[in-house]
């Protein structure tokens, strides 16, 4: 999801707003066909089956976009907001207070959409809804604003490490939630348990998907039109990834972690192979801290994280990388990408009908094609989505109010 909330950016890519006679940049297409990517790989997640039938393995859709497609819109989601609050020149003053108060609003607005589009799921539910946890991301990410790359690097490191931490030593001492995708019934029933799982125990908890955010809101205050940037995006991304798989299975069956899972856990190895390729049905199991070590999808451990931004950061740089060469090309998926708030929603809508699971393949291939469709002819009619320009207005409007009136509105 970019700036404009779940999955998208609607903030115009100029690093900065034209001032002083300066040129906005032009879009960067690129961001916004990784954010089309992304789409298409939660997509395929909700629709496609996760296990063969005849081999009960993971399917190939599982293995290639399972996590890294949420990794890659939280990552996405805070270069929109870096681009939203100043790109490489933070604002400062009331402007910053104003970008603060609309990307609360913005915040408040994904929230509530998400739990309404809750309300229509059944309760075995064929898709987690982000949007429900974005709200929380973006309310996370408002201290953090204001701060340069280097820091907020630094921090989404501490976040990768603390947030595991802390989803271990509390697993089990924290509210079981009661709903898959928290309606409104749930905040209002039970906010101790939504709580918990929106930032510690649910399928994107917050506090560990920050450092994603805050990756993306350092990436967003650098100079991303610059090729230099863009090269260092993908050779970064495919170093980390692949060091973060090493470093798993160095661990696991070098060093003796997978023997001392199976017995501190007290698992046996077809259970412990099962929730190290599918993840465990709740929490890890309590007993060890060998679970950092792992790179289980969605179990948001430090390397699984590690792995998963290392293959988002990898795609955003070749994406942005192959936009310079064929651009017009990426069409299709750009433009999915602007409006990734109103075709995921829709998506969920469609999805709670649960039409889909006869004919999963064909379901996905319809949806992707008139998604497609779709986003092409509204972004020549209309340019910003249906849903992203509710949002963004409201955020603008919110955030204009904090400001002076006068002509001196964009001093600082």
């Amino acid at each position: 999801m970019s700036e404009d909330d779940s999955t998208h950016q609607d903030a115009t890519h100029a690093a900065m707003p034209a001032e002083a006679g300066r040129v906005p940049r032009k879009r960067l297409t690129g961001i916004d066909a990784a954010r089309g990517l992304a789409l298409i790989g939660l997509t395929a997640i909700h629709f496609l089956p996760a296990e063969n039938e005849q081999t009960h393995e993971a399917t190939l859709s599982w293995t290639l976009f399972s996590g890294d497609s949420a990794a890659l819109f939280a990552l996405l989601a805070g270069v929109g907001l870096a681009f939203a609050t100043g790109g490489r020149h933070p604002r400062t003053g009331r402007r910053m207070t104003g970008a603060r108060v609309g990307v609360a609003v913005r915040a408040l607005l994904i929230f509530a959409l998400g739990v309404a589009i809750n309300s229509l799921m059944p309760e075995d539910p064929p898709a987690f809804n982000i949007l429900t946890y974005y709200g929380i991301f973006f309310v996370l990410t408002i201290p953090f604003l204001h701060l340069p790359a280097r820091t907020l690097f630094l921090s989404a490191a501490g976040f990768a490490v603390a947030a595991p931490v802390l989803m271990l030593e509390l697993g089990d001492q924290v509210p079981e939630f009661s709903s898959g995708n928290p309606t409104v019934i749930d905040v209002l029933t039970d906010p101790g348990a939504t709580l918990a799982q929106l930032l510690l125990t649910g399928t994107y908890p917050a506090l560990p998907y920050l450092t994603y955010l805050l990756v993306g809101l350092g990436i967003g205050r650098l100079h991303l039109h610059h090729v230099e940037i863009q090269t260092r995006l993908l050779v970064i991304g495919v170093g980390l990834a692949v060091t973060a798989r090493l470093a798993s299975w160095l661990v696991l069956y070098i060093f003796g972690g997978y023997h001392q899972l199976t017995h501190a856990a007290s698992l046996d190895e077809e259970t412990l192979a099962g929730i190290l390729i599918w993840g465990p049905d709740d929490a890890l199991p309590a007993g060890s801290w060998w679970w950092l070590a792992i790179t289980t999808p969605h179990t948001n451990m430090p390397l699984a994280i590690a792995w998963s931004l290392g293959v988002s950061l990898a795609a955003l740089g070749a994406f942005l990388l192959l936009a310079r060469k064929v651009g017009p090309w990426l069409l299709p998926l750009s433009a999915m990408g602007a409006m990734t708030l109103t075709l995921y929603s829709t998506q969920l809508v469609l999805l709670s009908f649960e039409l889909h699971y006869d004919q999963p393949q064909l379901w996905f291939l319809l949806y992707l094609v008139l998604a497609a469709i779709f986003a092409l002819a509204w972004k020549r009619a209309f340019g910003q989505g249906p849903l992203e320009r509710l949002v963004s207005t409201a955020a603008k409007k919110a955030s204009t109010t904090v400001l002076p009136s006068s002509s001196g509105a964009d001093r600082e």
